[in-house]
């Protein structure tokens, strides 16, 4: 019969607790824990780890502590409470290291586009550089308007502090929250160590063995992350990055625990 394991167990109370007190009680500790980028003035050492605990609605907190209670019982087995706790955390940690790798990639990428356009405005570029960095998030009446006064030095000038901050927005409100990264290294874990355990999901109406839901899955994260979909506010690369230091740590112990053995 399925039991859960004490620290998935724990885990599972911490985030729910968490999410009510900072969704309903206190919503100005979800501004202080969030994961802020490394050039953000918000940016704190902790919110390396904070942003684990925090979920920004019922969907998103219901999806990562599901697939902990499916993936977690069993792993916990496997190894025991507290190098569970120490994969779940130093995976997680690794999740966010990587995200905040892509994100300055991503912020320097953008800043070299607002110095290109801060050169050479117009209401081409205006429009691509809203449609490449904000998707359908801006009110297309600002370029329409931008076209019919297009020779206004007072509106090239009012574009130029809007491209500006766009950026600035992205730099010191950009964020990220959710145990996701945590999530996915159990989901490896799992397919590396139960590969041929079927899995029956809600999405897909088959059976699926875990080595390959694990592949497909992690092919679509790679996908998503490459195409970078301005709309798209899912860390496809936290994900990814949960997946890949799983696949390290589990090496490591495995090499570790070989050569004890031996």
């Amino acid at each position: 019969m399925f039991q859960l394991t004490p620290t998935v167990k724990a885990l599972l109370i911490m985030n729910l607790v968490i999410f009510i007190m900072t969704n309903f009680i206190f919503p100005e500790a979800m501004q202080q824990f969030a994961l802020y980028g490394f050039q953000s003035d918000k940016f704190r050492g902790y919110q390396l780890f904070t942003h684990m605990f925090l979920h920004a609605g019922w969907g998103h907190i219901f999806s990562n502590m599901f697939s902990l209670f499916i993936f977690g019982p069993m792993l916990e087995y496997r190894w025991g409470g507290n190098r569970f706790l120490v994969f779940y955390l130093v995976c997680g940690l690794g999740a966010s290291l990587l995200y905040q790798g892509i994100r300055t990639y991503e912020i320097m990428d953008m800043k070299k586009d607002v110095a290109v356009y801060t050169e050479n405005p117009s209401p081409l570029a205006f429009s691509q550089f809203l449609d490449e960095h904000l998707g359908g998030r801006y009110n297309p009446e600002a370029v329409a308007q931008y076209k019919r006064e297009a020779d206004n030095p007072a509106m090239v000038q009012a574009t130029i502090e809007s491209v500006k901050s766009v950026y600035n927005d992205l730099v010191q409100n950009g964020k990220m929250v959710g145990a996701s990264g945590a999530v996915f290294a159990l989901l490896m874990a799992f397919g590396m160590l139960f590969p041929n355990t079927e899995l029956m999901l809600l999405f897909f109406p088959f059976p699926i063995k875990a080595k390959y839901f694990v592949l497909f899955y992690g092919a679509y994260e790679l996908y998503a992350g490459l195409a970078r979909n301005p709309g798209d506010n899912v860390a496809h690369f936290a994900h990814l990055g949960g997946m890949l230091f799983a696949y390290i740590l589990l090496k490591f112990w495995e090499r570790h625990d070989r050569k004890n053995f031996y």
